[in-house]
């Protein structure tokens, strides 16, 4: 009986339950679509670190990342990946590399890069590499000559598949090594840093050059749940002789990163403490005015005996129907719009470069997270119900005499 009633009085005025309905509908859904904009920004930051040879976890040699020099490569890397492998969840990807820096050069351009040595072949699910080239072809196992190198750095150089291209390095005896490529195709990635930076060649070609035997740089893993890699580091750092050895996660590797996500953390619940805030005062006069006025109603159902309670629980009926229409409609609206948008993403490309220098591309596409959504849900129904406690415990104080006394 309380549940009917409660439903017949939020619409003995339709205008106001109207309005405050819309500023939950409106709190509800900037809640959750703002927070799945910023969630799309994070996510994309975090793909795109992860995905330029950052990889989930990655095993260097000690002393590798304050020195990244070929004296401290990884030597004989067999025995050292056969314990990383064995010590992998099944969905997760290995690739074994060789990172220099280097310069390249034709008749027109000279610029530095960074020269990697890959198998085709395992980097596929490992880096934005291993899904192919945009132009040309992807550079054969074990050619000497095929080099694959970025869309940007293709048009800087003034060149074009087919055309050669040099480049040099200090190799293992610290001597300047040089050697003539081939262009065979053209990578796109979503940052044009990326593009001018790194230069692709095989595994061979690159140990030819550098006179290095079968030794590798790094050995990069890719999981499925990046989530997941602080506990596969561990478990692979327990395998093998960590004083030979370094195992760092994408969150050592990417500090900066790390630092932003923590940001966008504390700013989310700010913004859903904001937005609360703001309905706070509608909730709250809405429900005070409803309340005073149904004063003498309120003063005659005491006075036929009815107790404190029932009519603070009738109050807080009325309003809990209110906040979980509102956010019905809220999320409906927030999650229609997320997956509309979605599917093309939201262009800001007039920002691409202060885009690129965070390490975002230029397209954002919203992310839904759980978490966040049930967050938003409860600061709205939960605490919206504590703040009209107290209109309702105005009703429930209210005697008959003090009822009747008003107009």
């Amino acid at each position: 009986m309380d549940i009917k009633i409660a439903w017949r009085n939020i619409w003995r005025n339709p205008r106001r339950t109207i309005i405050i309905m819309t500023a939950v509908i409106i709190g509800i859904w900037s809640m959750i679509f703002l927070t799945a904009f910023m969630r799309g920004m994070v996510v994309d930051m975090i793909e795109n670190g992860i995905a330029t040879l950052t990889g989930d976890v990655k095993i260097y040699a000690s002393g590798f990342r304050s020195d990244p020099a070929l004296e401290n490569r990884i030597r004989n890397p067999g025995p050292l990946a056969e314990k990383v492998q064995a010590n992998l969840p099944a969905d997760a990807h290995m690739a074994a590399r060789i990172r220099v820096s280097a310069i390249a050069q034709n008749a027109r351009h000279s610029a530095g890069v960074t020269l990697v040595g890959i198998d085709p072949a395992e980097e596929a699910g490992v880096s934005f590499i291993g899904d192919g080239v945009a132009t040309g072809q992807m550079i054969r196992p074990g050619n000497p000559v095929d080099i694959v190198v970025g869309k940007a750095l293709l048009e800087k150089f003034e060149t074009k598949i087919g055309n050669k291209l040099i480049l040099m390095s200090e190799d293992a005896a610290h001597e300047m090594a040089s050697r003539a490529f081939r262009i065979r195709g053209i990578f796109s990635a979503e940052l044009e840093a990326t593009e001018k930076r790194f230069v692709f060649v095989s595994k061979s070609a690159a140990r030819g050059m550098l006179q290095i035997g079968a030794d590798v740089s790094e050995i990069s893993v890719m999981l499925e749940n990046h989530d997941r890699a602080d506990a596969v580091a561990e478990k692979i750092a327990a395998a093998i002789d960590t004083e030979a050895y370094e195992v760092r996660t994408w969150k050592e590797l990417k500090p900066m990163l790390k630092a932003y996500i923590n940001i966008f953390d504390g700013y989310i619940i700010l913004w859903y403490l904001v937005v609360f805030a703001a309905m706070v005062f509608g909730i709250i006069n809405t429900t005070l005015m409803a309340v005073f006025e149904r004063m003498r109603e309120f003063g005659l159902l005491k006075a036929l005996g009815m107790r404190p309670w029932r009519i603070l629980r009738a109050v807080l009926i009325e309003t809990a129907f209110i906040l979980l229409i509102g956010a019905a409609a809220g999320n409906t609206l927030a999650f229609s719009m997320v997956y509309a948008i979605g599917q093309r993403g939201i262009d800001l490309s007039m920002f691409a470069a202060g885009f690129e220098y965070a390490g975002m591309s230029s397209v954002i596409r919203p992310e839904i997270f759980a978490g966040d959504v049930v967050l938003a849900n409860a600061v709205v129904i939960c605490l919206g119900l504590v703040v009209s406690a107290y209109p309702a415990a105005r009703a429930a104080r209210i005697t008959p005499v003090e009822a009747m006394a008003r107009n």
